[in-house]
């Protein structure tokens, strides 16, 4: 096969790829988790730019929490930019009800002041908190969250960190009630945090 139809062929590839990710919707952009499955979640306190942030703090609002990173290519800005997309959405009134904890799984190098930067970027709801290597560790443990540093040819010998990509919601009473799927389009978002807005 010559190497221009490879090439024809990849670059089709690629348009259908970018074709799914632009207009495919799923139904469902959010994934209940099942009752009994519940052993996840729970509360915790971190640390972002303004001082220590408890999941606790924000009992009465709906929470969304995110397991990401600053320095993440490509997932983190595509989950968080599709969930401000979806805050945005929100009447100010419903806004008010929501709130959002971007959790850095790479205490390394991601600073409380960094993390402020970065989550306000995407929305000013979103508050970035972090904390040692152990207390990720054991908070990502509870709410089932997978990630690794993989290293990278790089001069300084840098990493990137594999990471799940769900955001967490977070009924108003504490409890883990969903999981929104990575690159669930704004619109659909917004569906998932007003039906549990509505919930008693």
């Amino acid at each position: 096969m010559s190497e221009r139809i490879l090439t024809a062929i990849a670059g089709l590839l690629a348009l259908v790829v970018l074709g799914v990710a632009l207009f495919w919707h799923p139904e469902m952009p959010e994934r209940p988790i099942p009752r009994a499955a519940i052993a996840a979640g729970g509360d915790f306190t971190l640390q972002s730019a303004a001082g220590p942030v408890s999941l606790k703090d924000y009992r009465g609002k709906l929470v969304l929490v995110y397991f990401g990173y600053t320095f993440c290519p490509d997932v983190c800005p595509t989950s968080l930019a599709a969930t401000a997309e979806g805050l945005k959405l929100l009447t100010p009134e419903e806004l008010g009800k929501v709130a959002m904890i971007f959790v850095s799984v790479d205490p390394k190098r991601d600073t409380p002041e960094r993390l402020k930067e970065y989550a306000e970027f995407f929305h000013p709801a979103i508050v970035g908190a972090t904390g040692t290597a152990e207390a990720i560790a054991e908070i990502a443990k509870r709410y089932g969250v997978f990630y690794a540093e993989q290293k990278v040819a790089t001069a300084g010998g840098g990493y990137v960190v594999d990471h799940s990509s769900d955001t967490f919601v977070i009924a108003p009473d504490g409890e883990l009630v969903a999981k929104i799927a990575h690159a669930t389009p704004p619109d659909q978002v917004v569906v998932a945090i007003r039906k549990h807005l509505q919930q008693p």
